[in-house]
């Protein structure tokens, strides 16, 4: 049984992880010209994916079963359009006030503010639901 404070903080430190591999994905797909909407689909898959696996062995210590995999998968579901919607509702309109320029060869300021409201946004529904509901056996 981990305390909240330990769960939160690995949380925090596996949603960077995460969150870096997320993000270096958006960005290289969208530098190889995907669509953002395509390339934040596919960055989330690869992103959560990561963070699954991390939390479920480090975070929350808790055995895998096939009602959590499921749990986790329906709340994935969810993160998914949050944060794939958000990004892309946000994204164009952020390019529109003038934050479409490179910040980088392979970045822009839309990507990143988009990105961070998006991923925000997700991680703190995705905390609360595994820790009140699918990992609640080690809270």
């Amino acid at each position: 049984m981990s305390s909240l404070r330990t769960q939160l903080t690995r949380f925090i430190g596996v949603g960077v992880v995460s969150a870096g591999v997320d993000f270096a994905l958006l960005a290289l797909l969208m530098r190889l010209g995907l669509g953002y909407m395509q390339a934040k689909a596919l960055s989330f898959v690869a992103g959560t994916t990561t963070a699954y696996l991390l939390n479920r062995r480090w975070t929350f210590t808790a055995a895998g079963s096939r009602k959590k995999f499921a749990s986790v998968l329906l709340l994935y579901g969810l993160t998914f359009v949050l944060q794939v919607g958000l990004f892309s509702l946000l994204y164009p309109r952020l390019v529109e006030a003038g934050l479409g320029a490179p910040l980088a060869s392979f970045v822009n300021g839309a990507q990143i503010v988009g990105f961070v409201i998006a991923q925000g946004t997700a991680t703190a529904v995705n905390f609360v639901v595994q820790r009140r509901w699918i990992f609640a056996d080690a809270a």
